[in-house]
């Protein structure tokens, strides 16, 4: 079962952030490989990014840790939550300079996140019609942290200064009709956000939705 909590962080000068919870534990897997007696271990899927992550960051030149952090959550989101088009991201896609970490992005199975005004016009066009409204996922950004990290809101406003509204991704899942209902908080038009990824010592990774200013509370 999922947890919701919601909480909303005081303002310094004029940047606030607004932050959700969505997942609160998820499955710790087993890595080993099944192997023969006399052949070494076979490489898991799971130490493949991990050594990807080390050569990566030789070229990005962010600390390898963070490269290990990033690919750990995308494996988390890869095999336990079956996101797809999965990416690693290091450079900002607004000034082309390296990133403050490495960033994810992907898109959920489902919608990660209903704006609470889209939610109303969308119980509104299905009591009109009797027909249910489908609710596409999006690309979402991913922030990959852990929990002995202390974060400030100066430290959120870097990564959100640095990234666009939508991650760069395939055009065909971000296309959208403008007179759909609830286009008008979808895309291009949504509020930047993105997920903060909490990795835990035993494994477990925790998401919460992030919000660049405040959001109203939903409506359950």
């Amino acid at each position: 079962d999922l947890t919701r909590a919601e909480l909303n962080s005081p303002a310094e000068g004029q940047y606030c952030l607004s932050i959700r919870i969505i997942t609160s534990k998820s499955k710790r897997l087993n890595h080993t490989m099944a192997t023969s007696d006399n052949e070494p271990p076979t490489e898991s899927a799971l130490q493949a990014l991990l050594s990807a992550a080390s050569q990566a960051s030789k070229t990005s030149g962010l600390p390898a840790h963070l490269h290990q952090l990033a690919a750990t959550v995308l494996y988390n989101l890869q095999y336990q939550h079956e996101w797809t088009e999965l990416s690693i991201q290091t450079t900002s896609t607004i000034t082309g300079s390296t990133l403050p970490r490495p960033l994810v992005s992907g898109i959920p199975p489902i919608r990660a996140y209903v704006h609470p005004d889209e939610q109303a016009e969308i119980l509104k066009a299905e009591h009109k019609t009797g027909q249910s409204v489908t609710l596409s996922p999006e690309r979402e950004w991913v922030l990959p942290t852990h929990i002995n990290e202390k974060w400030s809101l100066k430290k959120f406003a870097e990564i959100f200064d640095a990234i666009e509204t939508l991650p760069p991704g395939s055009t065909d899942t971000l296309e959208q009709d403008e007179d759909e209902v609830g286009a008008g908080w979808r895309g291009k038009n949504r509020q930047k956000r993105l997920l903060l990824s909490t990795l835990h010592d035993d494994s477990r990774v925790v998401y919460y939705i992030v919000h660049d200013g405040i959001v109203k509370p939903r409506q359950n």
